[in-house]
């Protein structure tokens, strides 16, 4: 699978442990940065992340930062990603099979290494199910991001 990855200054190092593991798996890699440890801001990654995957550069992507949490928030400000932070591998199938997570986010603050290219693995084996339950509400996200960016929601185009 082509991933793209990128980290803060907090997650370079677990960025770079992931890099060698994920190309061992066999996948490809867009390393959007950063590439040392001098202090940068979380959002700059966030959004370069967050772009490669909505351009189709890459399928999913991997995001990293101290505790993952101000990330999560800037990904998920960029209309049609859906960044999970995920701490655990239920989250990490979960938010893909139910919510079509695009876009996995860690704490390199809150988990070591090995959890988290166990939570990478999960996250990149894991597949939408496309039940109707979870379009219905995917639906409604979308319908959510579209009336804070002024686009028409789903439910006016049919009118």
């Amino acid at each position: 699978m082509k991933i793209t990855i990128g980290s803060d200054h907090a997650g370079f190092e677990l960025k770079h442990f992931l890099i060698t593991s994920l190309l061992q798996a066999g996948h490809q890699l867009n390393d959007v940065g950063t590439h040392n440890m001098q202090p940068v801001d979380y959002p700059d990654y966030a959004e370069a992340v967050g772009l490669s995957v909505l351009r189709g550069e890459s399928e999913r992507g991997i995001l990293i930062c101290g505790s993952g949490v101000g990330a999560s928030v800037a990904a998920n400000k960029i209309p049609g990603i859906r960044a999970g932070i995920c701490h655990d591998g239920y989250s990490a199938h979960q938010g893909v099979e139910h919510d079509d997570v695009n876009l996995l986010v860690l704490g390199s603050r809150v988990i070591g290494p090995e959890l988290a290219k166990d939570l990478c693995t999960i996250f990149l084996n894991a597949r939408f199910t496309a039940e109707e339950r979870h379009q219905r509400r995917l639906a409604k996200v979308a319908d959510i991001e579209r009336r804070y960016t002024n686009e028409p929601s789903t439910t006016e185009k049919t009118k």
